[in-house]
């Protein structure tokens, strides 16, 4: 573009020629990426399906600030990935912030419009709100095409997040402790796990569960099961569960949200977790379930990797799913972990990198794949960590029903219940258990007596 004002500068020149040199710019610009990328003015973004990667917007010169969750990673895996992307966009600079309390700390940057360029989209920024803070990546229907989970960042057909690696929901665990504490086959209800936490106890010196309490943030993932791996039902977190009366109630048959955390209270309440929960140690235990120290720790498949990687025992460390049965077949729940998304006041320059970076990262980095997910990208192989979920249905949440999309986060938050956006009903419930303050029922009707007064306050009609 710099050729271009020159060429306009030159008053002496006859208007004819002018006009001429104004329209062969014109057309050059139009169909070179690369030279129309250096302007800083306004105009179209690309969608990233358009993109090519190493053949578009080669000589963009740019730097993008990036905001992340994952403090492990920060000087080890993510270095790598820049200096790989940059051997196709040299002129490009990343530069990471790793935020420890993330949800909490970038929701409340996001309030300001130059937190940076890309950031992991918080749960807690409703959908019909992500057009005010982030960039569009596109279509839902064309990147449906390309991406799994495409759709769970997106209103109204817009997709303004494209997740980061995608996680089956089950339980990391020790398989030489399983073997020494005489556990012969997977735990498949409740029941069956926590008399196997309770085998483990008796046979072996390893700590049965280990809540990772201290943490906090450990807790919110005890959220991830009340779904798909606790109902087999793709409808149930954002269609029925707004509409279903007392959702927190014990359904009588081991499934349901009840079930996910009768087994988070009663390993506690048996005394089949650490001895102090407020002293655990996040960073540590990952070395102590390597070394057999720990049984079982419930989380997310992305944890898998983390563990394996903490000491010389990776083989020793498998992926279970959730010990809930739904007429006796199991299921896992399936979905994004946080999505990238692109601070729609960036830059021109800056948003078009970051799109560049993006699609890196999801197509060619194998972040996901590394890091034991299910791969954006459809069709990529699934991870040799989730071979034990072969025969075992994975569910994937289906979106709210068409002008309900904020139904489910406005009666979630407006009840103070918080599924998947705070840890404190989690907690709470951790802490009853260790201080026998309130059963379990006294805590979920509590849940339900909030959950219906919000039903009403939004006319959420009651059908399930």
């Amino acid at each position: 573009m710099k050729r271009t004002e020159t060429l306009l500068t030159r008053s002496t020149w006859t208007a004819v020629i002018a006009a001429l040199v104004v329209l062969a710019a014109a057309v050059t610009g139009c169909s070179k990426k690369a030279d129309t990328a250096s302007s800083s003015g306004s105009g179209e973004i690309p969608t990233i399906d358009t993109l090519k990667l190493g053949a578009d917007y080669t000589d963009l010169k740019a730097t993008i600030q990036f905001k992340t969750h994952r403090t492990d990673i920060l000087d080890t895996v993510f270095p790598r990935y820049i200096a790989d992307f940059q051997k196709m966009y040299p002129n490009i600079t990343i530069t990471y912030e790793a935020i420890t309390d993330y949800a909490e700390s970038m929701t409340t940057r996001l309030s300001t419009p130059r937190w940076g360029d890309v950031c992991m989209i918080p749960t807690t920024i409703p959908l019909t709100e992500l057009s005010n803070y982030f960039q569009s990546f596109g279509n839902l229907d064309v990147l449906s095409e390309t991406y799994n989970f495409a759709d769970n960042r997106m209103y109204q057909k817009v997709v303004y997040g494209l997740s980061s690696t995608n996680n089956v929901q089950g339980i990391v665990y020790n398989k030489r402790v399983f073997r020494e504490a005489g556990i012969t086959s997977i735990p498949k209800t409740p029941d069956e796990f926590l008399n196997a936490l309770a085998q483990i106890k008796t046979n072996t010196k390893a700590i049965p569960l280990y809540t990772n309490f201290a943490a906090g943030w450990t807790m919110g993932a005890w959220d991830a099961y009340i779904g798909g791996s606790a109902t087999g039902d793709a409808d149930f977190m954002n269609t029925k569960l707004p509409h279903k009366a007392n959702p927190f109630a014990d359904s009588g048959d081991n499934t349901g949200p009840y079930a996910v955390f009768r087994v988070l209270y009663d390993a506690i309440a048996r005394g089949l977790v650490e001895d102090d929960p407020s002293t655990t140690d996040w960073e540590g235990s990952k070395g102590m379930i390597n070394r057999g120290e720990i049984a079982t720790m419930v989380l997310g498949s992305w944890a898998i990797t983390q563990m394996q990687e903490a000491g010389p025992n990776a083989d020793d460390i498998g992926y279970m799913s959730f010990p809930i049965s739904v007429n006796g077949k199991q299921y896992a729940a399936s979905g994004p972990d946080y999505n990238y998304g692109i601070n729609k006041n960036s830059s021109r320059e800056a948003k078009i990198a970051s799109l560049l970076y993006i699609k890196y990262l999801v197509e060619q980095s194998n972040f996901d794949y590394d890091q034991g997910g299910v791969p954006t990208v459809k069709g990529h192989a699934l991870p040799p960590t989730l071979s034990a979920f072969d025969g075992i249905e994975l569910v994937a949440d289906n979106p709210s029903l068409a002008g309900e999309e904020d139904l489910m986060t406005n009666i979630n938050t407006d009840s103070e219940v918080g599924l998947n956006m705070t840890n404190q009903h989690v907690i709470d419930v951790a802490e009853a258990a260790i201080t026998k303050g309130k059963t379990l029922k006294q805590i979920t009707d509590e849940w339900n007596a909030k959950w219906t007064a919000s039903q009403k306050k939004y006319n959420a009609a009651i059908n399930y």
